[in-house]
């Protein structure tokens, strides 16, 4: 059997798909950026969360900064590759707020500096055109794959 296909998104799943870690990255880029604040917004127990704040540091994705030297306490900034998350967390909240909420009793709204509330999309940066699936045609790069699967042999 060959191993799955070769894919940024699993990468990508592989260091911010642990339970918690896209919750730290929403409170980080909401400004709460001390341990003790982290457990308090997330609710994780504080091992784990311990756990995944070194795999996002290690990763690049958010850097420690001491703040108090009696005692050593941090407070956990993003990076630029932590603050190129942040959109997936808008876009992610976006579907919550049309697929699980419904009803209308979202949790937050996140508003732009104009004054109007953030709606995500997706667009082109060269056509500036909104993105649709019926619009896109993917080209495989990895040796050996198709759009639908290994190729034939």
């Amino acid at each position: 059997m060959k191993d799955a296909r070769p894919c940024s998104i699993a990468d990508t799943l592989a260091l911010v798909g642990e339970k918690y870690s896209l919750l730290v990255l929403r409170e980080v880029s909401l400004g709460a950026t001390r341990f003790d604040q982290l457990v308090r917004n997330i609710g994780a127990p504080r091992d784990v969360l311990t756990a995944r704040l070194k795999r996002l540091v290690d990763a690049g994705v958010l850097k420690k900064i001491e703040y108090s030297d009696r005692p050593k306490r941090y407070e956990y900034r993003p990076t630029q590759a932590g603050l190129e998350l942040v959109p997936v967390l808008w876009t992610l909240m976006a579907w919550g707020d049309r697929h699980l909420h419904a009803d209308g009793d979202r949790p937050m709204v996140i508003e732009h500096i104009c004054g109007h509330e953030l709606v995500p999309q997706v667009v082109c940066a060269e056509c500036g055109n909104e993105v649709e699936q019926g619009d896109l045609k993917a080209h495989p790069q990895a040796p050996g794959w198709t759009v639908t699967g290994p190729a034939a042999a």
